[in-house]
């Protein structure tokens, strides 16, 4: 059975009416709560002129406002479009525009960034703005007011094949709307949902509403995104998934990520699923866990069912760290953007994973650059290749005809992932093509550096680049974040990594300072990172 996401959500709302779908600090939306007022929004778009596939930019932190923005668009057959609220006013102008942004909902403090730009939009018609204390934006409608000014809109017929769009990070180029159709994306979602319940898997939409009911009353989909919103991550692996289950998203209050506001809340909330985005999240989790184990004063995390990772790498010393704390399954999945579900790896106290270790998610290969399957066991290194519901970049058929292709008659996507075949099929991720240091004509992947450099006890974090050079072509150049009273020099880093790495994936140069900059989603942020090498070389 496929559906469209905004008729699913409508069934699931109607089954459970009062039940709590969002939490945020002491803030309750119930689902009925949840429904009318996204239901408002939607009339308030369209009587703006949003229409069929309008896209509505959701430039906001993470709030119950973006949930509701994001459903409300999905109702009136709109677009919604998700923008990174670092963005500043370039960034902010070209993805408006990009993207063909009809409707902007920000937050006020946000709001000179979109004074600034909004002239620079052509398609911009209507600014919403929900209230955070900042300064309010001349021409915009505060998101309150607008609800209230519209009833609920009647209900519409949609379609499996509506379109969804997903902007990219931009961390190989400038950011790209990667398109898909809802169907076959709700369609996976219930159908997990039954297997998690014992059920079969739905066949006319009424199901819905009895896996719904199910969910609510045992509790066990309470889920928190501890990345943004507007991370692939953040929504489409945990927010819309919770929803349209039945369950309860609960949404952090803090702006910058608070390990301890994450494992308060999930006693608070007895929270069942918490989705990160790798070491990022995972390494300051596990020291504030243990933080209060050596105050004598333990988190309660016997709620937490699982814990999921996408989008970055997640270090097998910390997942072993965290399965001893935890009674959970630990999820990571290798992913993209682009649609792909590459592989998985689960991790639990009994079951230990080696980093970047995965098992290849059904339909997945691993292909040679002339398009053969990678034999198992013989050390050939070759792309990730998933199969995949999105079908291409938006206004860009020349990297669309790049990343996604036809294979033996199936739609794939390859964004240029790299990974050898062990003999029993299990894939080892070594990263991502694009990233790749070629240094003296070895090639050397960042993530295999970074992974070796945070090994070491006083390590907080690392990012790798390569930097040119005159004699190799490049340079591999670390930078190195630490905490450490007593933090370790770069000649001591490279001496300590000459057991772990070959001589020639060794940095030439380690920069340590003390925090290493990621984007809000926990992603590698390596312009920054060469940027910050080059300042401190020179």
């Amino acid at each position: 059975m496929e559906i469209d996401v905004a008729t699913a959500w409508e069934i699931v709302s109607d089954a459970l009416g009062d039940q709590v779908a969002l939490v945020q600090g002491s803030r309750r939306v119930s689902y009925r709560e949840f429904e009318d007022t996204a239901a408002s929004f939607a009339s308030a778009i369209e009587a703006a002129g949003a229409g069929h596939e309008s896209k509505v930019a959701l430039y906001l932190y993470n709030c119950p406002e973006y949930l509701l923005a994001q459903f409300g668009a999905q109702k009136n057959r709109s677009v919604p479009v998700n923008v990174n609220y670092r963005y500043l006013d370039d960034e902010l102008a070209y993805l408006l525009e990009d993207s063909d942004a009809e409707v902007i909902v920000f937050h006020s403090s946000l709001g000179d960034r979109v004074g600034r730009v909004k002239d620079r939009c052509s398609k911009l018609r209507l600014l919403v703005e929900v209230d955070d204390g900042g300064e309010h934006l001349d021409g915009s409608t505060r998101f309150d007011d607008l609800v209230a000014a519209y009833a609920p809109q009647s209900r519409k017929t949609r379609s499996p094949a509506d379109l969804s769009m997903l902007y990219t990070g931009g961390t190989t180029g400038m950011p790209k709307g990667v398109m898909s159709r809802q169907g076959p994306y709700v369609g996976a979602i219930y159908r997990t949902s039954a297997a998690m319940l014992g059920m079969e898997a739905p066949s006319e939409p009424g199901q819905i509403a009895t896996i719904a009911r199910e969910v609510a009353t045992s509790g066990r989909y309470v889920a928190m995104p501890c990345c943004p919103l507007m991370h692939g991550t953040g929504l489409g692996i945990c927010s819309i998934p919770a929803l349209l289950r039945g369950g309860t998203v609960v949404l952090l209050e803090q702006r910058t990520f608070d390990p301890h506001e994450v494992w308060s809340v999930t006693e608070r909330e007895s929270v069942a699923v918490i989705v990160i985005v790798g070491d990022a999240f995972a390494r300051p989790m596990l020291r504030a866990l243990e933080e209060r184990e050596r105050e004598g004063r333990p988190y309660d995390t016997s709620s937490v069912l699982d814990v999921v990772s996408g989008g970055t790498i997640w270090s097998a010393e910390i997942k072993d760290a965290l399965a001893a704390r935890l009674t959970a399954r630990l999820t990571d999945m290798l992913a993209s953007s682009e649609g792909g579900l590459y592989a998985v790896s689960i991790a639990s106290r009994d079951a230990h994973v080696a980093t970047a270790r995965f098992a290849l998610s059904e339909g997945a290969r691993v292909l040679t650059e002339d398009g053969r399957d990678v034999v198992p066991g013989s050390g050939e290194e070759g792309l990730l290749a998933s199969p995949s519901n999105t079908f291409g970049y938006y206004k860009d058929p020349d990297k669309t005809a790049k990343v996604f292709r036809e294979i033996d008659g199936r739609n794939y996507v390859l964004t240029g992932d790299w990974a050898t075949v062990d003999a029993d099929g299990g894939v080892t991720l070594l990263g991502r093509g694009s990233n790749c240091i070629n240094s003296g004509g070895e090639k050397i992947f960042p993530e295999e550096v970074e992974e070796a450099i945070k090994r070491h006890a006083d390590v907080d974090d690392c990012l790798v680049v390569g930097l040119p050079d005159e004699r190799f072509g490049q340079r591999v150049v670390a930078v190195v974040g630490t905490s450490s009273a007593t933090p370790p020099s770069g000649d001591e880093l490279r001496e300590w990594l000459r057991s772990a790495l070959s001589h020639f994936k060794i940095p030439k140069s380690v920069i340590v300072i003390p925090v290493v900059r990621r984007a809000p989603n926990g992603k590698a942020d390596y312009q920054w990172a060469k940027d910050e090498a080059i300042r401190h070389l020179s």
